[in-house]
């Protein structure tokens, strides 16, 4: 089993967080993991994006030029990788922003009111984290348990943000799925 995933978005939305949160849940789970962030020059506001590739087997390569999964952010990053998505992969976004998906009609498209989410929880901020658990519920790599304990591990003595980040996260993967777009 090899996943190449991507997660994109701008400077300040999570990206690299949430792709660091899913790549040492999976390390916790046993499997072998490559992170591959990139980023623009603004440090908000700016493209951000990471790769991120899952085996369980060693990993040749940190770049997924055609990944299996993207979850996107935001509009531009949807304009940005859907077609270097595998023919047959997933494209899961946050429809609270995304109002103009290009038509691609051999991946599956799902569409996560994450912003929407954030707010009736009244914290925008957690978005990332909404959409990262629907993401773990759809790809089904590593159990939601281990990507608890990554966040424990990774927020180390910050309890109270780390319980919050675990609630947005079970948020999304309780509420999904939201719908696959056609």
């Amino acid at each position: 089993m090899l996943a190449r995933i991507l997660f994109a978005g701008s400077g300040g939305q999570g990206v690299l967080t949430i792709g660091n949160i899913l790549g040492n849940a999976a390390m916790l789970q046993d499997f072998h993991v490559t992170f591959l962030p990139e980023y623009g020059a603004a440090m908000r506001g700016g493209t951000a994006n990471c790769t991120i590739c899952i085996s369980d087997e060693e990993i040749a390569s940190p770049v997924a030029s055609n990944p299996d999964i993207v979850l996107a952010l935001n509009q531009p990053s949807v304009i940005s990788f859907i077609n270097r998505l595998q023919p047959g992969g997933q494209l899961i976004f946050n429809s609270s922003i995304v109002d103009d998906l290009p038509s691609r009609g051999d991946i599956g498209t799902f569409a996560v009111p994450a912003s929407q989410l954030a707010q009736d929880i009244n914290d925008i901020r957690s978005t990332n984290m909404i959409i990262l658990g629907s993401f773990v519920k759809l790809a089904n790599l590593v159990t939601i348990k281990k990507v608890h304990e990554s966040v424990d591990v990774l927020m180390g003595g910050k309890k109270k943000v780390a319980e919050s980040v675990k609630n947005a996260i079970s948020l999304g993967y309780d509420r999904f799925p939201f719908e696959e777009t056609t």
